[in-house]
């Protein structure tokens, strides 16, 4: 048996390409005490990874030239050498592209057994459900009656951003690249409002989209589009920073907000943040969320890729706009 891994073989400039990538197979090692193998089930994409393959500074250590690439997957432990997983358990843990890594007890968690399916472990019941509601109720405070506007709105962080809004009591307008994406975030997610920042009349659909202005807006992207729902701010207006996708890739003409004054004049609050600052409160937004999902409210959307020496090609497709919701990587039944 053998472990097939996908490595960075070199840093990408601008937009990463297929180039930067290899498929490697490694034969099975021994295992020492406390360590497992898994079987990995499924692997996730997230837009995070691109900040990883650079070498500027970052919150967390970057990768090198020939790691494994990053990432977080769900496995099933087929070997151990630990008594907190024996075989048979199904864990969550980062060990990024592999097929069958072999891992540490120390850096394993088992999965909630209440998620089914077993994929939104990494979605709306997973790390990125975990960032749309402590970043939204911890930074944002929704109050009722309030507007929130979210960019990436068909997204797998940006849906449950919207949903827990509406659940709150808040009006929702979703900000997405196709009229596709803007009728499933009215249709199926129940926004109040969607927008196509692709179209020629982008900035006036937001302002009809918020003739009451902006109260909290939840930032996936940066660039033009928050620039356009920066006009829109109300006063104390919260501003959550929560990704930059259109600007990973753009090194020499970097967009970055040059109209601060729009904070003064609406004494509006801009915050970044990552989820990890919760982790120790994780559990109460997974009953959170399993909750909003057991009553039917809380709906999802998923892009599933089969085979780990496809996740390069699908990976590319998160900053062209191609994928739909979640963007996962099937790799083993």
């Amino acid at each position: 048996m053998t472990n097939k891994k996908i490595i960075m073989t070199s840093r990408p400039t601008g937009l990463p390409t297929d180039s930067n990538f290899s498929l490697q197979e490694d034969s099975h090692v021994s295992l020492n005490h406390g360590q497992i193998r898994l079987r990995t089930l499924w692997l996730s994409l997230d837009p995070y990874m691109r900040g990883r393959m650079s070498a500027a500074r970052s919150y967390t250590a970057g990768m090198n030239e020939g790691n494994v690439m990053t990432g977080e997957i769900i496995g099933k432990v087929t070997e151990s050498e630990s008594k907190k997983f024996p075989e048979g358990s199904i864990v969550l843990t980062r060990s990024g592209w592999q097929s069958e890594p072999v891992i540490s007890e120390d850096e394993v968690s088992l999965v909630d057994p209440r998620i089914d399916p077993l994929s939104l472990a990494l979605g709306t019941i997973g790390m990125p459900g975990l960032t749309a509601y402590f970043s939204l109720t911890r930074i944002g405070k929704p109050k009722k009656g309030e507007t929130i506007v979210v960019s990436a709105g068909s997204g797998a962080v940006g849906a449950t951003v919207g949903q827990i809004g509406k659940h709150l009591g808040c009006k929702v307008v979703g900000i997405a690249g196709s009229d596709e994406k803007v009728k499933y975030m009215v249709d199926d997610l129940n926004f109040d409002a969607g927008v196509n920042y692709k179209k020629d009349t982008f900035k006036e659909d937001l302002k009809s989209s918020t003739a009451e202005g902006c109260d909290i807006y939840f930032d996936n992207v940066g660039g033009p589009v928050t620039d356009a729902v920066l006009d829109r701010l109300n006063t104390f207006a919260r501003v959550i920073v929560c990704g930059q996708i259109s600007q990973y890739n753009n090194l020499k003409n970097e967009d970055g907000p040059r109209n601060f004054h729009k904070f003064l004049r609406n004494q509006a609050k801009l915050e970044g943040f990552i989820v990890y600052r919760w982790a120790k409160e994780y559990q109460e937004g997974i009953d959170f969320l399993l909750k909003l999902k057991e009553s039917g409210f809380l709906k999802y959307r998923e892009t599933v890729v089969e085979g780990i020496e496809n996740a390069p090609e699908a990976f590319l497709k998160l900053f062209s706009g191609e994928n739909f919701g979640k963007l996962l990587i099937k790799v083993a039944e």
